[in-house]
C-alpha cells in the first residue's frame, strides 16, 4: 500500500480505505513473478547473534511489523552478508527506469523494509530490487536522508487514510491507462466533468475489468446447477445441458424452479459472481452475492445526501429518459410523430429543474403517455404479431395484457437485473433510490438508473425483436387475461438483449467507444462520484 501511495494517493485510498480492488494483466504478471518468493523458507538468526557466522543464509517471505510506524511488511528475501549486515531483496516485474535506477514507489518500499529491519535490531546498509525483465538487481543505499523521507511519507499516508474524501484523480497522467483501478477511478471522466470550462482534451478510453465475461441464463425447469473442475455445469436427469468456464461468467440468472448446489454458491461468492432469481415468467425477484461492498463512504453518502440534491439527480435522470425517448421516436417512427416531439422536448426541459417530486412525477407520467401513444409507429405491422392491442391497452403490466407489453416487461426486468448487479458492485445499496420510493424487495436505485437507459436498451431491443421477425405470435401464451413469453420466446428476447448490451456506441459525454454494458458501469460510478462530492453535478446518459 505504501508503494501504491507513492504511485498514486487516490489508488492507495481506493484500495486501502475503501477496500476496492480489481485485477489486471499487470497485477497477474506481478503475482506470477512473485510466486518463487511467496513460499516461506529459511530462518533468519535473531539480531543479537553473531551474524557473520551465518553469512550467506537467506529467508523468504520474512514478516515484520512495527507498531510505531503502523506498517507490516512481508519481505521477499532477506540475505545475511559476510560482514553481518542483512539486505532486503524485493522482487518486481518489469525493469528499472531508463537511467537504470529504481522507480520511486519501488525505492520507497525497499527503504521502508530496511527501516523495519533496523527497528528490529539488524544492521542494514543497503536494499536491493530484482527486476524480472532485466533479471538484474538494483542497489538502493540506505541513508539517513532516505529514512527521514520514508517517515515523512508515512505521515502523509496516514493523514490521507484518515480523510473522509478520496484524493482527486491524477490529471492526464501516463500512470492511469495501465492502472488496475482505472475503470473504477475514472480519472479522465471525473476531471472532464469537474472542470469543463477548461475545455480538457477528450478522456482516454477505459476498458471493462472483465470484458469477456457474460451472464449465464438457466431456464430449464427442474435443472440443477453444479460446479466441477472450474466449470459451471447444468444438468437435468443426468443429461448435461451446458458447461461454462467460471472465468467466463459475470452472473448466473435462474428462471423458475432451478436448483443450485451449495458448492456452486460458495464458488460464485468467492469469485464475486452474483446469482439472480426470476419467476418463470421473467419477474426479477431477488439476488444473492457474497459479502456486501466495502465502499462504506458511498453508502453513507447515499443515505445522508440532502433532499434537494437527490431531487436534482432524479430530475436529471428523468430528463435523460424523456430525451432518449424522443430520440428513439425521431429515429424509428414510420409516421410523423406530430407535436409529440416538441411536447417531449418541453417536458424534458421542465424535468431538469423540478419544484418537487409531485411535479417530477407529473412530467414523467405525461411524457410516458405521449411516448407510448406513438410506440407502435416504430413497429412493423406486417410480421404477423398483433401490435394493435398495445394501442388499446397502453403500457400495462401485472400481468401484461398483450405481446408488446409482455416483451417490454420481460426486457425491463433484464435491464433492472443488470443495473442491480452493477450498483451492488460499485458499492451502492440498490434498494435505496433517489426517485423511486423504497419498497420491500424493490431495487429502487436500479429502477432510477434504468430510466435513462430504458429507451436506448430495452425499448430498442423490443423494436428489433419485432421488426426483425425474431418474435412471433406462437412465442406467447395467454391465460387469465395475461400474456407472457414461452421458453423459446424468452430465449429469443435474452439473445437480442445481450446483443444490444454488447453493441458499441460513441459515449455522448466522453467521446470514446463503449458498449452498453460498460456504459451502465460508467454511469453508476459517475453517480457515486457525485454523491460522494467528487463531481458537482450528475450528468444523465443521453444520445442525439
Amino acid at each position: 500500500m505504501v508503494n501504491e501511495f507513492v504511485y498514486c494517493p487516490r489508488l492507495f485510498y481506493l484500495e486501502w480505505v475503501q477496500g476496492r480492488f480489481a485485477t489486471s494483466d499487470d497485477v497477474e504478471e506481478g503475482l506470477y513473478v512473485h510466486r518463487v518468493v511467496d513460499e516461506p523458507g529459511g530462518d533468519l538468526p535473531p539480531p543479537e547473534e553473531d551474524l557473520e557466522r551465518f553469512a550467506g543464509r537467506t529467508s523468504r517471505s520474512f514478516w515484520l511489523t512495527s507498531r510505531d510506524l503502523g506498517v507490516s511488511a512481508k519481505i521477499d528475501i532477506v540475505e545475511v552478508g559476510i560482514d553481518g549486515a542483512v539486505t532486503p531483496v524485493d522482487y518486481k516485474k518489469g525493469s528499472p527506469d531508463r537511467r537504470g535506477t529504481p522507480w520511486p514507489a519501488d525505492e520507497i518500499q525497499s527503504v521502508l523494509q530496511a527501516l523495519l529491519l533496523r527497528e528490529t535490531g539488524y544492521r542494514v546498509d543497503q536494499a536491493e530490487i530484482w527486476y524480472a525483465e532485466t533479471r538484474k538487481r538494483v542497489v538502493v543505499p540506505v541513508s539517513d536522508a532516505r529514512l527521514a523521507a520514508v517517515r515523512e511519507l508515512l505521515g502523509k499516508l496516514w493523514r490521507t487514510a484518515a480523510s473522509d474524501n478520496a484524493p482527486p484523480p491524477l490529471e492526464d497522467s501516463p500512470k492511469c491507462p495501465r492502472c488496475s483501478l482505472v475503470g473504477l477511478c475514472l480519472p479522465d471522466e471525473i476531471n472532464a466533468l469537474r472542470v469543463r470550462e477548461r475545455a480538457p482534451r477528450r478522456p482516454r478510453g477505459v476498458m471493462a475489468a472483465d470484458p469477456d465475461s457474460r451472464p449465464v441464463y438457466v431456464m430449464e425447469q427442474g435443472a440443477m446447477v453444479a460446479v466441477r473442475r472450474g466449470r459451471l455445469e447444468v444438468f437435468k436427469e443426468r443429461e448435461n445441458l451446458g458447461s461454462y468456464r467460471l472465468i467466463d461468467i459475470s452472473q448466473v440468472c435462474l428462471y423458475g424452479n432451478v436448483t443450485v448446489t451449495p458448492q456452486v454458491m460458495r464458488e460464485l461468492f468467492a469469485r464475486e459472481i452474483p446469482v439472480c432469481w426470476f419467476s418463470y415468467g421473467g419477474w426479477f425477484s431477488g439476488m444473492a452475492e457474497g459479502l456486501p461492498g466495502r465502499h462504506v463512504d458511498l453508502r453513507r453518502a447515499q443515505y445522508t445526501t440532502p433532499h434537494d440534491r437527490l431531487l436534482t439527480v432524479a430530475g436529471r435522470m428523468i430528463e435523460g429518459k424523456i430525451r432518449n425517448s424522443r430520440t428513439l421516436l425521431r429515429r424509428n417512427s414510420r409516421v410523423s410523430p406530430g407535436q409529440t416531439i416538441e411536447q417531449l422536448r418541453d417536458l424534458a426541459t421542465a424535468a431538469a429543474s423540478p419544484a418537487g417530486y409531485p411535479s417530477l412525477l407529473g412530467f414523467e407520467g405525461t411524457a410516458a403517455r405521449l411516448y407510448f401513444s406513438q410506440f407502435t409507429a416504430m413497429l412493423n405491422a406486417t410480421n404477423g404479431l398483433d401490435i394493435t392491442a398495445f394501442d388499446r391497452n397502453g403500457r400495462a403490466r401485472r400481468p401484461p395484457p398483450d405481446p408488446v407489453n409482455a416483451l417490454l416487461s420481460f426486457v425491463y426486468a433484464l435491464l433492472v437485473k443488470d443495473l442491480t448487479v452493477t450498483l451492488a458492485t460499485v458499492g451502492f445499496d440498490p434498494f435505496v433510490g433517489v426517485y423511486h420510493r423504497p419498497r420491500y424487495g424493490r431495487p429502487a436505485l436500479a429502477l432510477d438508473l434504468a430510466e435513462e437507459f430504458r429507451p436506448l436498451i430495452a425499448d430498442s431491443t423490443v423494436i428489433q425483436l419485432i421488426n426483425n421477425g425474431e418474435i412471433r405470435s406462437s412465442h406467447f401464451t395467454r391465460r387469465a387475461g395475461g400474456c407472457q413469453l414461452d421458453r423459446d420466446g424468452r430465449r429469443a428476447a435474452i439473445s437480442a438483449y445481450e446483443r444490444r448490451m454488447s453493441h458499441e456506441i460513441k459515449h455522448p459525454v466522453f467521446g470514446y467507444r463503449v458498449n452498453y454494458r460498460r456504459a451502465l458501469d460508467v454511469q453508476a460510478r459517475l453517480l457515486a462520484a457525485h454523491l460522494t462530492g467528487e463531481l458537482p453535478e450528475y450528468t444523465a446518459f443521453t444520445t442525439r
